[in-house]
């Protein structure tokens, strides 16, 4: 043979070899070695490759998301394809195809793997991974350089990305995406991108996300450039574009087109036959029943419309809640057995609570409000129906209400464990709230408050929250109660100011106190108190120390200037995380410090709880009014309720 013939030959066989390896590589990938493995001949195998071609190869989903099974029992295989939002539809197929390659070389034998390229992300399972938010496992990619200036290239990517989330988290079943940019320090635009698998609820790709957003901390804060992701979400940022901002969302499929979760995704020529019979018969009935719908509505809005410019009468009732809102007095007065002191709960500063049990079986809580509330029937059956729309695993539901006799009632859920300070204060029963309880407490209450703060469809600012209000469920997760009660109640407040202070004293924040200003920054400072008793064990006004009694925030500030910080925490806490309980004493002092601007958001708050690495400021010196002469009758008002102004 030739020297030029074998030299034909080893450049032919670079090229063939150049080909084969030609598949790009993952960004990153997982194989699950403990989720079970299947063998080269099994009925998992065969099933995996049918489903896989058949998700890659699919034409008509456009919208960049698949969510298939194939097969019965234990060979069962699930798969979700997720493509970047403003990816086309062929190059997301690509994507898929190369996906499929390569997991199944990468991880050959293992049931469960997931893969991510810069433009889909696949993954699969013989378990049930459908509508299901799992944050693990992550990966995380960022570049070497650094911003110029890292605190307010920090600050604009915390606030871009914390505006994305909310939009992506509100998007639909076939979509949740967004993607922005923000103008960042030395004349840098900082580009962000974020996404949720749309099979998930809107709170819980937001979950999904806060986790993603309090994990850059740990691995790319102050870098130019990082990428966070998991199973069900994931996040991007970089100072130079990376995704197309010109793309629009393509119109969504009609519901026929739209494969439900788990839907085998084979079709034959018979199939796409009975498809567009099916289509042309069922569109023109969908649109006829749309038209019919439409015209109802008209006519009952216009109805309504002109009851409501009638008499106040008339409109009161023709803005009536649904049924389900609305209680008759008289089955809740049965169902609290004629409010009895022995089903009596609890009293609050807007009046008693009640237990009581529907004739269904549901157990629930009345909260009886006193006659005085300042509003009018229909504004507050307005304020009922707003704050009901507010649904967090966090917040106490609202049910509905009752109007009738001069009588307003609340009717909530029920929640068994009573509320936090039955436990947290009393020296038998915190002996068993462990640190990793109090731990997820805390936690639980962020969450709610950032909801409150920014996330639900109305800016709720508490303003009474404390221990008593942070109630307990079977599975001591808290919820907090009484969120509603600043819309319920009229306050004669102007532009965040009132002139009647409402709250319990040592828990307002001092701008509050002195001058009727209220803000998110009000309830952060509650907030702080909040933790530094979770901590302690001791109520913020009754602090022992030693034979001496004084207020907890000026203990806990004494304390941390010294060193000792050590002292505030609860003796009974012997097994909880030192570094993680410290932590959360430093989080309290930022909370309560006396200047509101120095306080953090309950955004920020949530990134702090999250982030171990993520470095804490310097608090400054907290609001010490506690110890003022003046406040004597504030904390008088608050127990009797006699209507004292400030």
């Amino acid at each position: 043979m030739t020297p030029s013939r074998v030299f034909s030959l080893l450049c032919l066989l670079v090229i063939l070899t150049s080909h084969t390896n030609a598949q790009p590589s993952f960004l990153y990938h997982f194989c699950m070695n403990d989720k079970g493995n299947y063998t080269e001949n099994s009925t998992y195998k065969t099933n995996l490759n049918t489903l896989l071609s058949s998700l890659s190869s699919n034409t008509q989903i456009d919208y960049g998301f698949y969510n298939f099974s194939e097969g019965q029992n234990s060979d069962k295989v699930n798969a979700i394809g997720m493509c970047r939002g403003d990816v086309q539809p062929e190059t997301c197929r690509s994507c898929l195809n190369d996906s499929r390659v390569l997991l199944t070389q990468r991880c050959p034998n293992q049931k469960e793997a997931i893969g991510w390229y810069d433009n889909c992300m696949l993954r699969y399972s013989n378990r049930s991974i459908f509508s299901v938010m799992e944050p693990q496992p992550t990966y995380y990619l960022w570049t070497q350089s650094n911003a110029s200036d890292v605190d307010q290239f920090n600050q604009v990517l915390q606030d871009l990305v914390g505006s994305l989330r909310s939009e992506a988290a509100s998007g639909d079943s076939l979509k949740k995406y967004a993607a922005g940019n923000a103008a960042g320090p030395s004349f840098q635009t900082i580009f962000a991108l974020l996404q949720c698998t749309p099979d998930l609820s809107e709170q819980e790709c937001n979950d999904c996300l806060v986790e993603a957003i309090s994990d850059i901390s740990s691995c790319c804060a102050g870098k130019t450039s990082g990428r966070i992701g998991k199973p069900s979400c994931n996040l991007r940022f970089d100072t130079s574009p990376f995704y197309d901002s010109t793309t629009t969302d393509a119109s969504p499929p009609s519901q026929s087109q739209v494969p439900p979760p788990g839907a085998n995704n084979t079709s034959t020529k018979g199939n796409n036959n009975t498809t567009r019979i099916v289509i042309a018969v069922v569109v023109p009935i969908v649109v006829i029943t749309v038209l019919v719908i439409s015209v109802c509505i008209f006519l009952r809005a216009r109805k309504q419309r002109r009851h409501i410019d009638d008499t106040d009468t008339e409109a009161d009732s023709e803005i009536e809640p649904a049924d389900t809102m609305q209680f008759n007095f008289e089955t809740i007065r049965k169902a609290t057995n004629n409010f009895s002191d022995t089903n009596l709960l609890g009293r609050g500063g807007f009046g008693p609570v009640y237990k009581g049990k529907l004739s269904n079986g549901l157990e629930v809580a009345v909260k009886r409000l006193s006659i005085n509330s300042g509003q009018g029937d229909t504004e507050f059956k307005n304020e009922v129906q707003l704050v009901a729309k507010l649904q967090h695993r966090n917040l106490v539901r609202l049910l509905g209400f009752s109007l009738e006799r001069e009588e307003k009632l609340l009717v909530y859920e029920f929640v068994p464990n009573k509320s936090l300070d039955y436990f947290i204060f009393d020296p038998v029963k915190r002996a068993h709230m462990d640190w990793e309880r109090r731990y997820k407490i805390i936690g639980g209450i962020a969450k709610g408050l950032l909801y409150l703060h920014e996330d639900s469809r109305l800016r709720i600012i508490h303003r009474d929250l404390k221990a008593s209000n942070i109630l307990l469920d079977e599975e001591m997760n808290p919820k907090i109660a009484d969120f509603g009660m600043a819309r319920l109640f009229a306050v004669d407040q102007t532009q965040g100011n009132t002139s009647r202070v409402v709250g319990t004293y040592g828990y307002m924040a001092p701008e509050y106190v002195r001058e009727g200003l209220f803000s998110v920054k009000s309830d952060v400072f509650s907030f702080g108190v909040l933790v530094l008793e979770i901590v302690s064990g001791q109520k913020n006004s009754s602090f022992y120390n030693g034979e001496y009694v004084e207020d907890l925030i000026s203990f806990a500030w004494k304390s941390w200037k010294e060193g000792t910080a050590s002292n505030l925490v609860d003796p009974t806490l012997v097994n909880g995380s030192r570094n993680e309980i410290m932590r959360c004493i430093h989080i309290g002092l930022l909370c309560v410090q006396g200047n509101l601007a120095d306080r953090p958001t309950m955004a920020v708050v949530v990134l702090m709880l999250n982030s171990y690495s993520l470095t804490l400021p310097v608090p400054a010196e907290p609001a010490f009014f506690m110890n003022s002469r003046g406040l004597s009758d504030i904390q008088s008002w608050e127990e009797d309720d006699s209507g004292t102004t400030t």
